[in-house]
């Protein structure tokens, strides 16, 4: 039975995203956030129990990134969508949100046969780019100038462009637990710990940044250690 599970897992990451999606089209979003979340939950610990069951299998990688598309790709496209739904009368203008749907499908292609991606990230993953995203229509509650319609294509584009480029990214899937290793994988968590108990959903959009900027410190970091 043990072969099932991890895949049991992608499956639940995969319903969480249906069901998700289907909450921000009726602009439940609170709901929709916490689908999201147990979407990660899912996402996290799927391949850590293939690891720990010795269970890896084709199918498993394959159904990973179908679940993601939905979870990660559909729904935060469906997001944009509704807001600038919201923040315009052109019929069709909306429909420009997918966009962040067809680079995040692109983004988990491209991590399906890059094999520079084994331990880190090329591109921003498309779990962090929905958390960022699913972010917004909070943010939009305390400042409504960001219901702007030409504002949230420009998320689109840039979100669009930072899931396909080639910034390297640390992966959070430790392969130890040292300090001396990970010390600004570690201090990234706890700033974005202390980052959301004080600014709740405002933090995410700050997270994003200190991200990239953490992993920049990383590798740097990683590769004058080299160098020594």
């Amino acid at each position: 039975m043990k072969k099932y599970i991890p895949n049991t897992i992608t499956s639940l990451n995969l319903f969480s995203g249906c069901i998700g999606t289907v909450l921000v089209l009726n602009q439940e979003y609170l709901l929709a956030f916490y689908c999201v979340l147990a979407s990660g939950i899912f996402d996290f610990f799927d391949g850590m129990s293939a690891r720990a069951l010795h269970v890896k299998s084709l199918i498993g990688k394959e159904l990973d990134s179908l679940a993601d598309v939905i979870s990660f790709g559909f729904l935060p496209g469906a997001i944009i969508f509704t807001m600038l739904r919201d923040t315009t009368e052109h019929p069709y203008l909306p429909y420009l949100g997918f966009i962040i749907t067809v680079f995040s499908a692109l983004r988990l292609a491209k991590f399906n046969i890059d094999t520079r991606q084994t331990t880190d990230f090329i591109g921003v993953n498309t779990p962090m780019n929905t958390f960022f995203i699913v972010s917004l229509p909070f943010i939009a509650l305390d400042y409504p100038s960001l219901k702007n319609t030409w504002l949230l294509l420009g998320i689109t584009i840039v979100c669009s462009l930072l899931l396909v480029s080639e910034i390297k990214l640390f992966s959070m899937k430790l392969n130890s637990l040292s300090w001396s290793v990970n010390k600004y994988k570690y201090l990234f968590l706890i700033v974005s710990v202390c980052l959301i108990i004080a600014l709740k959903f405002i933090a995410l959009p700050i997270i994003l940044v200190l991200y990239i900027i953490f992993s920049k410190i990383h590798f740097a970091s990683e590769k004058k250690i080299t160098t020594i």
